[in-house]
């Protein structure tokens, strides 16, 4: 190979693709409680799903998990899948929709260039839904490079986007 590669500046990542153990019950979590449209399904061992009409964003499969156990959360593998919200309201709905389902999250951090809430689907996957700020207000060290960080979400200023 000659020459560093550079990925191309549009290229983006399409979709993710999950085996999950039941798809009904993963259904539940995507469709109902997310909000994705199912675009496609396969009786019990497949669905695709979409935001906006997309062939899908999301794939879900029994193919060599069906019935099996939760991901385990410590080993190799799908760290999570992140879902990015136009808006911070946007955040702020699916954050009250979570809240009142009662589903338990695993995390909420700013990271300066974003605000993320963390939870785990019925399967153990990891998921993250988040906004990301404007790129004018991400936080720089003083040589111009992303200063990222993880500090405490204020979840109460999330909610009041919905006021």
């Amino acid at each position: 190979m000659e020459g560093k590669y550079i990925v191309p500046a549009a290229t983006r990542i399409g979709h993710v693709h999950l085996k999950v153990s039941n798809i009904d019950r993963a259904l539940a979590f995507y469709r109902d409680l997310l909000g994705f449209q199912v675009m496609a399904r396969y009786g019990n061992q497949a669905v695709f799903l979409s935001a906006g009409g997309y062939h899908h964003h999301i794939g879900l499969n029994t193919w060599y998990s069906k019935d099996a156990p939760p991901a385990p959360q410590k080993g190799v593998g799908l760290f999570h899948t992140a879902i990015i919200y136009p808006t911070k309201k946007d955040l702020a709905v699916i954050y009250k929709r979570l809240l009142d389902a009662g589903y338990e999250l695993t995390g909420a951090s700013d990271h300066g260039v974003s605000e993320a809430i963390y939870l785990d689907d019925p399967d153990g996957n990891g998921v993250e839904l988040y906004y990301d700020r404007p790129q004018s207000q991400w936080p720089l060290f003083s040589d111009g490079s992303l200063n990222m960080y993880t500090l405490p979400m204020d979840m109460d200023a999330l909610l009041k986007e919905l006021e």
